[in-house]
């Protein structure tokens, strides 16, 4: 198991959220909630981190998870382009190729990214690492037939992937 670098125990809440607050994209009520919930030694390694963060979030009413959904930007989409993205977010794109997409490429991200907002709700998620924009393209395709609920479902299940990441990345 891999131990944290900031437990739950022996620091306070704001040391807590501020090097945990950013795993779920513009989220630290992930992190608050599990320092709240956990503020003992059981949240000591990265996997029981990961897996109270996880719990955390599949137990928020639906609500608070489309809003969590709706943090995430559009993929190579305006505020990638405006640089408005969150470290993370600029970084795992960036690995991903996104900032290297041909004007083709870019005008696909653009227009897929409308229709899968228009039909489902909220942006297009998926963990990028592992991926370059032709399988992300790819994907897009294929997913804009799912359903909204198996959608929905697999928005929050790729956002737990890169919570993971991000957490890796941490220690």
């Amino acid at each position: 198991m891999t131990p944290l670098k900031v437990t739950a125990s022996g620091y306070d809440r704001a040391t807590f959220v501020a090097a945990y607050g950013g795993v779920y994209e513009h989220s630290p009520w992930v992190a608050e909630t599990v320092w709240d919930l956990h503020t003992g030694a059981e949240i000591d390694t990265l996997e029981s981190l990961a897996a109270a963060m996880r719990k955390t979030v599949d137990e928020a009413d639906e609500s608070r998870q489309m809003v969590l959904i709706c943090a995430h930007p559009d993929l190579a989409g305006k505020a990638a382009v405006r640089g408005d993205l969150t470290a993370e977010s600029k970084s795992e794109q960036r690995g991903a190729g996104l900032d290297q997409c041909t004007e083709q490429e870019f005008e696909d991200f653009q227009s897929l990214n409308a229709a899968y907002k228009l039909k489902f709700g909220f942006p297009f998620i998926i963990a990028v690492k592992g991926h370059d924009r032709h399988s992300i393209i790819a994907a897009f395709r294929a997913r804009i037939n799912h359903d909204r609920e198996q959608e929905f479902y697999t928005a929050l299940e790729q956002i737990h992937q890169i919570a993971g990441f991000r957490l890796a990345d941490l220690t």
